[in-house]
C-alpha cells in the first residue's frame, strides 16, 4: 500500500510539474513574441528603447498612481478613502502651497537628476553587455534578480538614509524631505538633489547594473520601486495594499524606521520605539474594510 501511495504521489507530482511547465511555456511564448515585436520596432535604436522603458514607463506609473492620490489629497474626498488616513487630523485637505513646492521639486528631480542617471546606467550596462537583447530572461531568473535588487536596496537605502539623518547632513539636505511630518504619495521623491542621487536613486539602480539585467526586468523593478515608495508615503492604510505604517511613523518621529523592509532596523534596534506603539500593531495587511484606526484605536489618555 505504501508503495502504491508513493507511486501515486509521484504520478500526481509529475502531472503537476507537466502542467506548470506547459503554463509557463505558453506564458513565456506570449511575452517573448510581444517583446520580439518591440525589439524589432526599435532595432538599431537601443538607447531610445532603454530610455523609454526605464525612464518614461516608470514616470508614467508614478504620476498615474499619484494623480489618483492627489485627487483625494486636494479635495479631502471621497470619505470611503479618507477614512483610512493614518494621521487622521492631517492633510484634510493638503496645503496647496506646500503641494506646489513639492511637485516642482519632484519634477526637477525626475527631469534633471533621474533622466541623466538613467542615461549613465545605459552606458554602464551597454559596456557590460546588451541590456536590450532579443531574448527575455526566464521567469525564475527574473524573480531571483528582483529578490537580489530588494536586498541591495534595503542595505543601501538604510545606511544612506541614516547617514542623511546625521545632524551635520540633516539640516542641509534631508530636512527638506521631512518638512512633511504627515507624508503624501508625491513627496516620496521630494528631496534635495544630492539626497535624490544617493538615497533615492542609487539603492534602486545598483541592482540591475550589478546583475547586468535585461531592460524588461529593470523596467519592472523601477516601476515596483516607485509604486512601493508611493504607498509608503501615501498616508492611507488602504485594504489589501502593503502597510505604510512603518515609514509614516518615520516621518512622524524622525529617528525610527529608516529602512524599507525593517530587517536592518530590527538588527540595529532603530525600530524599538515603533514596536511599542499602536502604529506597530496596525503594521499589517488590512484584509477588511474597517480602518485600523477604528479596530485598533489609540489608548485613551489619563483623564479622558
Amino acid at each position: 500500500m505504501a508503495l502504491l501511495l508513493s507511486g501515486g504521489d509521484h504520478f500526481v507530482g509529475d502531472i503537476s510539474v507537466w502542467h506548470l511547465q506547459n503554463f509557463w511555456g505558453a506564458s513565456g511564448d506570449f511575452w517573448q513574441n510581444l517583446w520580439t515585436k518591440v525589439y524589432l520596432a526599435f532595432q538599431g535604436h537601443d538607447a531610445t528603447l532603454f530610455f523609454l522603458g526605464t525612464m518614461l514607463a516608470p514616470t508614467l506609473v508614478f504620476w498615474a498612481l499619484n494623480g489618483l492620490l492627489l485627487l483625494v489629497d486636494t479635495s479631502g474626498t471621497p470619505s470611503f478613502i479618507t477614512r483610512y488616513r493614518i494621521q487622521e487630523d492631517k492633510n484634510s485637505p493638503v496645503d496647496p502651497v506646500k503641494l506646489r513646492q513639492a511637485v516642482k521639486a519632484v519634477l526637477f528631480n525626475q527631469v534633471f537628476i533621474s533622466g541623466p542617471m538613467v542615461v549613465a546606467v545605459y552606458c554602464l550596462m551597454s559596456w557590460r553587455g546588451d541590456p536590450c537583447g532579443p531574448e527575455l530572461p526566464t521567469f525564475h531568473w527574473a524573480l531571483m534578480e528582483l529578490a537580489i535588487f530588494s536586498i541591495l536596496e534595503e542595505i543601501l537605502f538604510y545606511y544612506s538614509h541614516r547617514l542623511f539623518h546625521h545632524p551635520s547632513l540633516y539640516k542641509h539636505f534631508h530636512k527638506q524631505h521631512h518638512e512633511w511630518t504627515a507624508p503624501i504619495g508625491v513627496v516620496s521623491i521630494y528631496a534635495h538633489p544630492l539626497e535624490h542621487v544617493i538615497s533615492n536613486m542609487l539603492p534602486v539602480i545598483i541592482g540591475p547594473v550589478v546583475m547586468g539585467s535585461h531592460i524588461t526586468t529593470t523596467t519592472m523593478w523601477y516601476c515596483l520601486a516607485l509604486v512601493s515608495t508611493t504607498i509608503s508615503h501615501c498616508g492611507y492604510h488602504l485594504p489589501f495594499l502593503p502597510s505604510p505604517e512603518f515609514h509614516d511613523f518615520h516621518h512622524l518621529r524622525f529617528n525610527q524606521c529608516f529602512g524599507v523592509f525593517g530587517v536592518l532596523d530590527r538588527l540595529h534596534g532603530t525600530d524599538s520605539k515603533f514596536r511599542q506603539t499602536k502604529q506597530y500593531e496596525r503594521h499589517t495587511l488590512l484584509t477588511s474594510l474597517t480602518p485600523l484606526t477604528q479596530s485598533i484605536p489609540e489608548t485613551p489618555k489619563k483623564g479622558q
